[in-house]
């Protein structure tokens, strides 16, 4: 299979969309060659502004040339974008409901060696926590494309989630079923219920794979949009499952698990485990050894389901 950051897939979709609509405003904070908003500067250089290590200022100048009729894409790496800049995000862009896209590269553990300063894993809580605020975490290049896409008709405030690691194809590409705020539904299985987004979706996929040894015949969701949650599919699920486990490269504190939980507990309650990071920081390592240590592997969430299955 290939494999293919969503980072790069953002870059891609975003240069060939600034060819299209000379409306678009394209803002990075000194990253452009990580984020790869650099591919929309090189095919229009005129719309591409780079604001220098100033994420509030950037957010800012973003609420600005959205409320002056464009469509703005702001873009650092999530620790900055959301961390450093959440009263901007908040105060100047959420709260009038203006139309920057907050696109956050490097997101999770998978940043790797740079360490816990700059491995974001409160960026969905945050993000999930403010009015207005469309959360996205898709799970391989070809649902990123469609995801910015999608953003990019939506006229409002929106999160995107991306990586810097490469990530295996979930999807063939230009077969994305994409619609915010509607899980995908993979592969329908029975009793247990995987609950995945962003690189854990493809865990989510392998997991299935080693349940199927042991007669578990798991149904497994991709749950790009974390927020608007999809709320009608979580319901159903719980008609005809007997466990829910979700998974995510985020603290289990404020995220996805938190977020299914929400609507299991108000709507249809029902057995719940979190597959994510224990409400702990990262640390400098390989994306593979990390995800390994802090329990986010398809072995991780085969051992989560057989914990708990009846």
């Amino acid at each position: 299979m290939a494999k293919t950051a969503t980072r790069e897939a953002y870059g891609k979709t975003l240069a060939a969309l600034v060819e299209q609509d000379d409306h678009i405003i394209v803002l990075d904070a000194d990253l452009s060659g990580s984020t790869k908003t650099s591919l929309a500067r090189n095919v229009r250089p005129e719309q591409h502004f780079n604001m220098g290590i100033a994420e509030g200022n950037m957010m800012a100048v973003a609420a600005g040339l959205a409320a002056s009729g464009n469509v703005v894409f702001a873009s650092s790496f999530a620790m900055f974008a959301a961390g450093r800049a959440f009263e901007q995000i908040r105060n100047s862009i959420a709260y009038p409901r203006l139309n920057v896209k907050v696109c956050a590269t490097h997101a999770g553990i998978t940043v790797g060696e740079d360490g816990a300063s700059h491995q974001s894993v409160e960026d969905l809580a945050l993000m999930r926590a403010v009015p207005n605020m469309l959360v996205v975490c898709p799970a391989d290049a070809s649902e990123t494309d469609a995801a910015i896409r999608a953003v990019y008709a939506y006229d409002g405030p929106c999160y995107v989630r991306l990586g810097r690691s490469a990530v295996e194809d979930v999807y063939t590409e230009g077969t994305v079923p994409f619609t915010l705020g509607k899980g995908n539904v993979l592969h329908k299985g029975s009793k247990v219920a995987l609950i995945a987004c962003g690189i854990m979706v493809e865990s989510a996929l392998k997991a299935r794979e080693e349940l199927l040894k042991d007669g578990i015949d798991a149904t497994v969701v991709d749950m790009h949009t974390i927020k608007p949650i999809d709320k009608e599919l979580l319901i159903e699920l719980t008609k005809t499952h007997d466990l829910i486990v979700t998974c995510e490269e985020h603290s289990i504190i404020g995220g996805l698990g938190s977020a299914v939980a929400e609507v299991l507990a108000q709507y249809a309650p029902c057995r719940q485990v979190m597959v994510g990071i224990q409400d702990v920081f990262g640390e400098s390592g390989t994306p593979a050894a990390l995800l390994e240590k802090y329990g986010l592997t398809p072995a991780d969430i085969v051992k989560a389901v057989k914990e708990h299955v009846k």
